[in-house]
């Protein structure tokens, strides 16, 4: 199969789908590579490594799109690269389409079979390539959000830690699963007085029996998450549903009764955002005030730290790409039905079903499109 990577365009975004390692070991089994000039630079990787490890460095984003079998990447097409698509390419990357109809119906349009990282799950929930970029966006979220709240970056001039005799800030964040226990576990080492919220009581307890300084618990309802929200000085956002839209926990009416100088991060964002407030930012340009407070809604947090992201991303998606490269698209959704639940589109239909329902467009189930055969030989 030929594989190709692209050069990331999305604003400030320096990560890459596959290292000169990953590289290397596709061109040990016989796969041809194509990575696009400067594809790796901003993660620190020089186009003489992955020459040397037996890609072929291409000069256009054009090339790649137009031999590749398969595209890996790591952020969703940009509006740009749409008329690049093919039809037949297989496309695995992020794509969070719930809150993205343009890019939905480009890819339905030119019948790309479009494999979503987030959205492959494993049989008890997980969500395998989700989980290494959800510890780093968790774990930036704190970080950043320390940094707004400082008086020169609009903040409320607030220590997130305190000192002896000045209490800590109080951060609240929405969500247990991953980010959530990441951003818990980096506000909590900083010395603030943590709040985590979800609806799963299982997540609160591995919250509570992991972090158990500063760190309280609560079941998510309106009243918990409107209290929790007024005396917030950190808001995170960590909410999701696999595939589908952020569930709206947060109103304009609860941010209203912030301090202000108060931040939120939106690591939902990507998904539409839980709070009513959020719109999605860029690097370039990444707060905003409403209210009162310091909103920062970037969709590609990781992407601020490409060398630590893409060593894990590449790593959690290598052994999907290297099945889909050896066996082909029908042999390796037959033989691992996790990577078939990543499919969200193919051959012009809408294959998962919360993208479908958040999109308001019809779904057709993967297998009643792509017939089983049989496993590797």
């Amino acid at each position: 199969m030929i594989v190709g990577v692209p050069r990331e365009i999305k604003d400030h975004e320096y990560r890459v789908a596959l290292t000169p390692y990953e590289a290397r070991a596709l061109v040990a089994t016989g796969q041809t590579v194509l990575v696009e000039m400067g594809a790796g630079e901003g993660s620190g990787f020089p186009d003489s490594a992955y020459a040397a490890a037996g890609a072929k460095v291409v000069p256009s984003a054009a090339e790649v799109f137009g031999q590749a079998e398969m595209v890996v990447k790591v952020k969703e097409p940009q509006p740009s690269e749409y008329e690049l698509l093919c039809p037949g390419t297989i496309l695995f990357t992020y794509l969070h389409l719930a809150p993205n109809p343009s890019l939905t119906t480009a890819l339905l349009n030119h019948k790309v079979t479009a494999i979503a990282y987030e959205t492959v799950q494993l049989p008890n929930g997980a969500l395998p390539l989700l989980i290494p970029m959800s510890q780093v966006a968790g774990r930036m979220a704190t970080q950043v959000g320390a940094h707004y709240l400082e008086r020169a970056s609009g903040g409320s001039g607030k220590l997130l830690g305190g000192i002896p005799g000045v209490a800590p800030c109080e951060v609240v964040i929405l969500g247990g699963g991953v980010v959530g226990i990441n951003a818990a576990f980096i506000a909590c080492g900083m010395g603030a007085r943590v709040t985590v919220i979800s609806r799963t009581l299982a997540e609160l307890r591995i919250v509570a029996d992991s972090l158990r300084e500063n760190v309280a618990t609560l079941a998510s309802n309106p009243q918990n998450i409107a209290e929790s929200v007024k005396k917030a000085d950190l808001l995170i956002g960590a909410a999701l549903v696999p595939g589908a839209r952020a569930p709206r926990l947060v109103t304009r009416h609860m941010v209203q009764t912030m301090q202000p100088g108060s931040v939120i991060v939106d690591v939902s964002i990507d998904q539409g955002g839980c709070i009513e407030t959020s719109r999605p930012t860029t690097h370039s340009d990444p707060v905003y005030v409403a209210e009162g407070v310091v909103h920062y809604c970037v969709p590609n947090i990781p992407g601020l730290v490409p060398r630590t992201s893409t060593l894990a991303l590449a790593s959690a998606t290598m052994p999907y790409v290297m099945e889909l490269a050896r066996y082909g698209f029908e042999r390796a959704i037959a033989q691992d039905e996790p990577l078939a639940k990543g499919v969200n589109t193919h051959a012009g239909h809408v294959t998962h079903s919360a993208v479908a329902e958040a999109l308001s467009l019809e779904y057709v189930p993967l297998r009643e499109i792509v017939q089983p055969i049989g496993g590797p030989a």
